[in-house]
């Protein structure tokens, strides 16, 4: 197989060490829903058919593993190794003599493409021995049989996920048989470069077919690159450009996601986007990064974690929504004008809707973990996210101590070092137009590549340190009907109108939730058409024990807004803000913006309102409370 040399190599599971609030935020994970679902969900219990009982026999089993094995090495945590190390005996013990494994009441090729991603992420954490020739046995079985029983139902669209444990089986046992059975995947996997890039739906889906389901979407965006990574394409990064600015025009949110409440749903903010789909297109843009060692990628990786993530989980970590919105005023169990959704879609729970998130939602902090920095191919190393970490390179550790993206300031020292020259490659953000750069404590020049990237190549020493400044300016970004989204780096920032929990009676585990406001949240902020730097107030904090809790956000900025009272309820959501500017005769107030992710409740897209001249007006007394 002719295999495409990517730019950076993802360093095992467990060479990366979140530290600070990074960490914190995956022991929330690891003592909340993840760590806790094997005894309060069925799905995922004892009885599994993934462990040999006779439960729950598709893709929930292997979708919670792609999740507990990078939390549990990230971590490093005894407890959660063991937990998935009895996964990991059951499905290697589960292979028959001609290649298949896992559930025989299931030979669907898409669950074992997830389990395959399970067992490479187990041997290069463990060096287990015994993935390798598994991986073989089974893919040899698809080779010989995939003509017959070609791939169906939700593998047509998610065949890529295939060809990874192909790419990775290759780089170790390369043999032609493995390109054959590449490009015959490849032709039975749905064109993602074709759909997304020329033919692209252009408004709300109103009936289902796979390629405006929004997960597949989320997958399949990867696809041109993984083509170009089997040597089977020499134009992946264009095709991949080409879908996420169509996604963006036709379908984006504030939030660096394409809206998706089951189904693409087009750009107005009362329109939601799947969990699944968030953790999906994280880790597409992962894999992305690495190929292409493109800045790009980690700039959106970062918008997407950073706001959707944390957004649609609860900040204990203990219950998640199915759906969210940008404009998200009511979280409760009500119909809604969404593609395809019940009504208690965006509930915090269990379970809510469809329990495909509950078993994929695992993935999203530990896979962000162990993909924030990686070997740059000379032995260096290159950062694809920003986030406290210590990182293990051959030959060459780094400490990350950070509160970014809550603070502008990076610090970075080496902590081992055996003299080689090496590069440290430092993505600097698009977003920030005046990076600046400390090496040793001096001042030291900054170019960005062509890549997006800054590289510092020297033989290193120990306690050599690094100090990257990234300043934050609070800026507008256009929205539908001349509305507006607030940014603060990487993070979206929103109005909280206030939340009360109300717990749903006789729910099982952690329980499932009810959220409504406390306050109004229908405001328009003040602003012209042309204004895109807005000279506000920014108030900065340490981030906490819940680093996205709204009781304590990290950061705060203020800006001058109005109540607009005719912009109401629709459907039980905020209804689609009304073309700005607007027009409201009540006076102007300052409100607070927080984080997304801090927010569960939200306006993230405001009308505007012109400024208007308010002689005398006392705006001392504006001052809310928090």
């Amino acid at each position: 197989m002719s295999i495409g040399t990517p730019a950076f190599r993802p360093l095992a599971p467990g060479r990366i060490r979140p530290r600070g609030w990074l960490e914190r935020q995956l022991r929330l994970q690891a003592d909340g829903l993840t760590g806790k679902i094997e005894d309060i969900w069925p799905d995922l219990g004892p009885n599994s058919a993934w462990l040999g009982g006779s439960g729950e026999d598709w893709e929930r089993g292997p979708y919670y593993l792609d999740g507990l094995v990078p939390l549990a090495h990230a971590l490093d945590d005894a407890a959660l190794k063991a937990k998935a190390q009895r996964w990991i005996e059951a499905i290697l013990a589960s292979q028959r003599p001609d290649g298949q494994f896992g559930p025989a009441t299931n030979d669907d090729w898409w669950p074992r493409m997830v389990a395959m991603k399970v067992l490479i992420q187990h041997a290069e954490a463990t060096g287990d021995a015994r993935v390798e020739p598994f991986l073989e046995r089974h893919l040899r079985l698809q080779h010989a049989t995939i003509a017959a029983r070609p791939l169906q139902k939700w593998a047509v669209p998610r065949g890529a996920e295939n060809v990874l444990a192909i790419l990775w089986l290759a780089a170790r046992r390369p043999a032609p048989w493995l390109d054959e059975l590449a490009r015959a995947l490849f032709a039975q996997t749905a064109d993602w470069a074709g759909y997304l890039g020329e033919r692209l739906i252009d408004a709300p889906a109103r009936s289902f077919d796979h390629s405006n389901h929004v997960v597949n979407v989320a997958m399949g965006v990867k696809t041109p690159g993984v083509s170009e990574m089997a040597g089977l394409g020499n134009d992946g990064l264009a095709e991949v450009r080409r879908a996420l600015a169509n996604l963006d025009r036709l379908h984006g949110q504030s939030t660096g996601m394409f809206s998706g409440d089951e189904w693409l749903a087009g750009r107005s903010p009362h329109h939601g986007v799947e969990l699944c789909a968030v953790v999906e297109l994280m880790f597409s843009l992962e894999l992305l990064a690495a190929h292409y060692g493109e800045a790009e990628f980690g700039d959106r990786l970062e918008r997407v974690a950073y706001n959707a993530l944390p957004a649609t989980l609860s900040a204990d970590m203990t219950s998640h929504q199915y759906h969210q919105q940008p404009n998200q005023v009511l979280a409760t169990i009500a119909r809604r004008d969404w593609t395809y959704s019940t009504d208690a879609a965006n509930t915090f729970g269990l379970e809510p809707h469809f329990g495909c998130c509950t078993a994929n939602f695992h993935q999203g902090w530990p896979k962000l973990a162990t993909h924030l920095w990686m070997d740059d191919g000379a032995g260096g190393l290159a950062v694809v996210a920003y986030a406290p970490a210590r990182v293990e390179g051959d030959g060459f550790a780094l400490e990350v101590d950070t509160d970014y993206p809550f603070e502008e300031t990076v610090r970075v020292r080496v902590v081992a070092s055996d003299g080689t020259p090496r590069a440290i490659r430092l993505r600097l953000p698009a977003w920030c137009e005046a990076p600046g750069l400390r090496v040793g404590g001096a001042t030291t020049p900054l170019e960005r590549d062509a890549t997006g990237y800054a590289v510092l190549r020297r033989a290193w020493r120990v306690d050599d340190t690094l100090e990257l400044s990234l300043p934050m300016r609070l800026e507008t970004a256009p929205r539908v009907a001349g509305a507006v989204s607030l940014h603060l780096g990487p993070l979206t920032m929103a109005f909280s109108p206030g939340e009360i929990w109300q717990r749903i009676p006789e729910t099982p585990g952690f329980g499932d939730w009810q959220v409504t406001p406390r306050t109004s949240w229908n405001l328009a902020v003040e602003f012209t058409a042309d204004t895109r730097v807005v000279d506000a107030k920014i108030e900065r904090r340490p981030s906490g024990p819940m680093p996205f809790a709204l009781q304590d956000p990290p950061v705060r900025a203020r800006v001058r807004a109005r109540l607009l009272p005719d912009w109401d309820l629709a459907r039980n959501s905020a209804a689609p803000p009304p073309q700005s500017p607007v027009t409201t005769t009540l006076p102007p107030r300052m409100i607070p913006l927080v984080p997304y992710g801090c927010a569960r409740l939200r306006i993230a897209e405001f009308p505007r309102c012109d400024p208007q001249a308010w002689d005398g007006y006392d705006f001392s007394a504006l001052r809310p409370r928090g």
